[in-house]
């Protein structure tokens, strides 16, 4: 029986895989793949406050007040009012999450590797500037 090809469900199967493998990863830790992702680009933009986490993971705010209230249980950040808007919180990463990001970049750096096997650099190059644009022309319809 032929099935179309979708992008999409290709999409979504390499985010159900990625999700697999950082739980394993991340279980020693006691850090779900869901707030792995946020611990990640905290690392990337620390003091970020929850709205902007929010965004930039194109997730709504309860999901990340989830993740980050998860997140705090475990002493892996922490949350202070945004001086300049008293509504907001920043979120700020704790020495533990600090002393993690070695393994953590390392983890990530495997399953690059892993998921780029058999590819060569221009066509690792290409399917980056594929996948961006694919990412643009999604968030259009944000």
């Amino acid at each position: 029986m032929y099935q179309e090809k979708s992008i999409g469900r290709i999409i979504s199967c390499i985010h159900r895989y990625t999700h697999i493998h950082m739980h394993k990863k991340m279980e020693s830790y006691n850090i779900g793949s869901g707030q792995f992702f946020f611990l990640t680009r905290l690392y990337h933009h620390p003091g970020i406050n929850q709205e902007m986490l929010a965004e930039s993971l194109s997730v709504d705010k309860a999901t990340c007040a989830r993740a980050i209230k998860k997140l705090e249980e475990q002493g892996f950040v922490i949350r202070i009012r945004d001086e300049t808007d008293k509504r907001a919180y920043q979120i700020l990463l704790t020495d533990k999450a600090k002393k993690l990001k070695p393994q953590i970049k390392q983890i990530l750096q495997e399953w690059t590797r892993n998921l780029l096997k058999g590819f060569t650099q221009e066509e690792q190059q290409q399917l980056f500037t594929y996948l961006e644009r694919i990412e643009h022309n999604a968030s259009i319809y944000k």
